[in-house]
């Protein structure tokens, strides 16, 4: 069975980093449940392996963690849910890009909850949803903005790290960084959207995509 954790307030980055890696390796030997952790961070930057220097445009404005997560530089801040999976991909099969596809799979379920349509797109990382409401692109498309954010970690067959969607984020925070090195389109949150969701809205349909996805779990416990 799989657990599920929702910590109040702010959660520090380094703490939960540690939290995840000792948790994923008790899966790993078989002496702890799988387990999905919804939290908020405080303000801050953190870099994935794939990360380049020149992407960190105001590196002296907010904290920037190395992280040992696939990916490029992201934001983290209040408003923003981020959900850390620390799950069994040797039992699921061991296929890493089905799993990465499940996760993406999972996002797309949650923000189907808010009549959102998520996408993801060949070559860019996360989830996008068109934006009707926005002048066309100079080439002439529509505008597409990220709403989510997806880096994991694979270490002895059990994933940690996760994913991240923007509910009611200060979106001008992204500036200080080009997230996930892409320039040429933009950042949004389900506020931003117009949809009036909670937190809570959010942590109640990632449990229903989930669900969708990876099959019926624990329901969600509430931690300090």
């Amino acid at each position: 069975m799989v657990e599920w954790r929702i910590t109040n307030g702010l959660t520090d980055y380094d703490d939960a980093v540690a939290q995840m890696e000792a948790r994923a390796d008790a899966i790993a030997r078989g002496e702890a449940d799988e387990l999905i952790w919804l939290v908020e961070h405080p303000p801050l930057y953190t870099a994935g392996t794939s990360a380049k220097i020149e992407d960190l445009v105001e590196p002296d404005r907010f904290p920037v963690h190395a992280s040992k997560r696939g990916g490029q530089y992201t934001y983290h801040g209040p408003g923003q849910r981020v959900a850390y999976a620390m799950l069994d991909v040797g039992k699921r099969g061991k296929d890493v890009r089905k799993f990465v596809a499940d996760m993406e799979a999972w996002v797309i379920a949650a923000l189907a909850e808010f009549n959102v349509h998520g996408e993801i797109r060949e070559g860019r990382v996360g989830v996008w949803v068109v934006r009707d409401d926005k002048p066309l692109t100079a080439t002439g498309a529509k505008a597409e903005d990220k709403i989510a954010a997806i880096g994991l970690r694979i270490r002895k067959w059990v994933s940690f790290h996760g994913l991240s969607i923007n509910v009611e984020p200060d979106l001008s925070h992204f500036g200080g960084i080009v997230p996930c090195g892409i320039t040429e389109h933009g950042v949004t949150s389900l506020v931003d959207l117009g949809l009036p969701v909670t937190m809570d809205d959010v942590d109640v349909a990632l449990k229903r995509g989930f669900d969708q996805v990876f099959g019926a779990q624990n329901a969600p416990n509430g931690t300090p």
